[in-house]
């Protein structure tokens, strides 16, 4: 046959590149970065050529599996959709809908079909026991973006292209291209900037590789980043910094703000940052004396015991330096479809509400319609009124990237039914009574919903399937209406295409269109830019809409209609930090660590990924390791109370003395999967260390950075 190309966006991270997949028959021959994509332009990182590896995995799984005697024994997709029914509608139908529990991962934000048709099997189910790893990364930057701006998706990212200074908290954009900010080729962004002479600062527990190409780096306690915070906004009011500049007339709360943080002057905090008074007060003079500025913190600055405090204070500092909403600042993009917050007038808004239900046991609030994922298993193992004794899990694996994987996994075990949505048999799904698999990305059409709300130039992409679905092969969409009527009490058999007229009901402008096309051309028409899918289509590479532009007020939904820069809930926070300062700190602490190559658990098991260097390593500081008997390549014991692990040693002077750092997702040595690759070398689980109870008191975010552990030659 003959060769054929591809537009293809890449669905393996937040970055989003464009590639330029070739094929023949069913083969996939080369994939390179398409130079013509409006986002990435050519960009390429190794997580785009493993598609090829993802798409040919021998241990993908491709048909149903149930489990029967213990085992898993392939089965129709009739033979395993019959077998729900008569699994989980008993359990809905004796103990109500808070008795089935959902949780969905970060691979579905990557896949249209997951993403839109969840929520219509989430409201089929009625359950209050709705999870996500939002509630592992992000929920506490999505919480006070809500709180200050009106709308969870309304978070501010960098104008990298045209800053003069970029202090980065936390976080690791030249590994990440990105995090709640989808920029392909930071690195590429950076030294353009660099080179026109902007500075780069960044801030971490460990050197990092976005720190390596920086003008300066600073190390700080893990956990410190809110009196790091608190003493630069101290500072901005103590010394006559603040300078509001266009946003005057849009903020609300300011005097309130600069009461709340008058008890936290960097002279206070230095204690718990480890970051000099005299350097907070040069970073805060630096940032409002740049022409054009920007503070961006992440994952990092998420994952902490003041996680929503920190999101809240990062967007503060902008906002006080003027630097909000100006070019070379914190900008907000304006995506062509699915965005909210382009709806509306400013002042029009409602707002956010959070604590609507709480989880039976801990009393966590929802936030976003979600409960804490560490609450997972004690909702299953505590008996009582609304335990929960099944889960529908889709493309998510907690048992590795939640806390105490352990108890859950038994946890699991306990469950009367479970079900998961997934492409592979994994730490998570081997618990399961059925798998239901879905497509490989290279058979699903690819449009993102959520990332153009987050990208650093504005556009709108689509790309068509590779290759044609297996015949007999439902798509993710298709099987979330079936499940959806399913526990609705409705004929699942019907015909798919009633299903989904009843669930989301065709546009006379274009009738013929189906799925997820069906909802993207809505979307697009009913966006700000009044596109089509069709003519989205039509141009491979996607439709360049421009350069960030100011969008306040019109993207305010606050009650308001400003800027809330002293929400209540937070305010009402502040009395925690003040007994954490003075908490002493001791002993080591525990940070994670990210890598190019492993983005998700299951990237384990894909060769271009695999291959190379051990990468689940514990990284020690020389002075550390000598201090406790450690060499290069040794074993070193990490424990606490929670569990006690083995992890080779790698010795690095990027490590802040008295930090030590292991990746999160690895621990592949668990019974009963099918992920032989990822198998040889499996790692551990760095989570196992790390506590239930451990999260933000108010987005419930998991606390996964910082722990406190005990470390010694094996």
């Amino acid at each position: 046959m003959s060769e054929q190309a591809h537009y293809r966006i890449c669905p393996l991270c937040e970055a989003c590149c464009g590639l330029e997949i070739r094929s023949d028959g069913q083969q996939v021959i080369s994939i390179r970065g398409a130079e013509q994509d409006v986002l990435s332009a050519g960009f390429l990182c190794p997580k785009g050529v493993s598609l090829k590896d993802l798409h040919e995995d021998p241990d993908r799984l491709r048909q149903p599996l149930i489990k029967r005697n213990g085992q898993f024994e392939p089965a129709t997709w009739d033979e395993a959709l019959a077998e729900v029914e008569r699994r989980l509608l008993p359990i809905l139908q004796a103990q109500g809908p808070d008795a089935v529990a959902a949780s969905i991962g970060n691979p579905a934000v990557h896949k249209i079909g997951l993403l839109a048709y969840f929520p219509r099997l989430a409201r089929a189910l009625g359950s209050r026991n709705i999870f996500s790893a939002s509630t592992l990364d992000q929920m506490p930057k999505q919480l006070s973006a809500g709180l200050m701006f009106g709308h969870w998706m309304s978070v501010p990212v960098p104008d990298l292209p045209r800053s003069d200074l970029l202090l980065i908290l936390g976080a690791n954009p030249m590994v990440s291209n990105g995090s709640l900010w989808t920029v392909p080729d930071y690195r590429g962004k950076a030294k353009a900037m660099r080179a026109r002479g902007g500075r780069i600062v960044v801030i971490d527990p460990r050197r990092s590789e976005t720190a390596h190409a920086a003008d300066e780096y600073l190390p700080i306690l893990p956990g410190g980043d809110v009196f790091l915070l608190l003493g630069l906004v101290h500072t901005l009011f103590d010394e006559g910094l603040v300078k509001l500049r266009h946003l005057a007339e849009h903020v609300a709360g300011l005097d309130e703000l600069g009461a709340a943080v008058s008890p936290y002057p960097p002279e206070r905090m230095a204690a718990g940052c480890g970051i000099a008074a005299a350097t907070q007060r040069r970073l805060a003079r630096e940032l409002a004396a740049a022409p054009r500025a920007v503070l961006y913190g992440r994952i990092g600055t998420c994952t902490q015991r003041f996680g929503t405090l920190n999101s809240w204070l990062i967007d503060v500092v902008n906002i006080l330096i003027g630097q909000l909403d100006s070019e070379g600042g914190a900008m907000f993009p304006k995506a062509a479809a699915f965005a909210a917050n382009t709806q509306g007038k400013p002042g029009s808004g409602r707002g956010i509400t959070t604590g609507r239900r709480h989880s039976r046991v801990s009393q966590a609030p929802e936030v976003y319609g979600e409960l804490p994922m560490n609450c997972l298993a004690e909702e299953i193992e505590t008996p009582g009124p609304g335990q929960v004794r099944a889960l529908i899990s889709v493309a998510c694996n907690p048992v590795l990237s939640a806390p105490d994987g352990p108890r859950l996994s038994r946890a699991l075990d306990s469950l009367d039914f479970m079900l998961s949505l997934d492409i592979y048999l994994n730490e998570t799904t081997r618990h399961a009574d059925v798998i239901l698999p879905g497509l490989s990305p290279l058979e699903d059409l690819h449009f993102d919903m959520a990332f153009p709300q987050l990208s650093w130039r504005n556009h709108a992409r689509f790309s068509a399937p590779v290759f044609a679905k297996p015949a007999g092969q439902p798509a993710e969409w298709q099987i979330l209406l079936r499940l959806a009527a399913m526990v609705e009490g409705k004929d699942w058999r019907q015909d798919i295409d009633a299903l989904e007229d009843a669930a989301f009901p065709p546009d006379p402008a274009a009738p013929e269109l189906r799925g997820p096309e069906r909802l993207i051309d809505q979307g697009l028409r009913h966006g700000p830019y009044r596109l089509s899918l069709a003519e989205v289509r039509a141009t491979p590479g996607g439709i360049d809409l421009g350069e960030l532009q100011p969008r306040i007020p019109e993207l305010l939904r606050t009650p308001s209609g400003k800027i809330e820069l002293a929400p209540p809930s937070l305010l009402s926070a502040l009395p925690e930090v003040e007994a954490a300062l003075a908490q002493p700190t001791e002993g080591m602490r525990l940070i994670g660590r990210r890598d190019m190559r492993s983005g998700n658990s299951w990237m384990h098991n894909l060769p271009v990924l695999a291959k190379g260097p051990i990468r689940c390593t514990l990284l020690v500081n020389p002075a550390d390791a000598q201090r406790l008997g450690l060499q290069e390549g040794g074993m070193a014991t990490v424990s606490n109370a929670s569990a006690s692990l083995q992890a080779q040693v790698s010795l690095s002077a990027d490590m802040m003395a008295g930090v030590v750092s292991l990746p999160h997702g690895w621990g592949h040595d668990l019974p009963g999967m099918q992920l032989n690759l990822a198998g040889e070398r499996p790692g551990i689980n760095m989570n196992a260390l790390i506590g239930e109870g451990l999260r933000d008191m108010l987005s419930g975010n998991a606390v996964l950075s910082g722990i406190a552990v005990n470390v010694q030659a094996a």
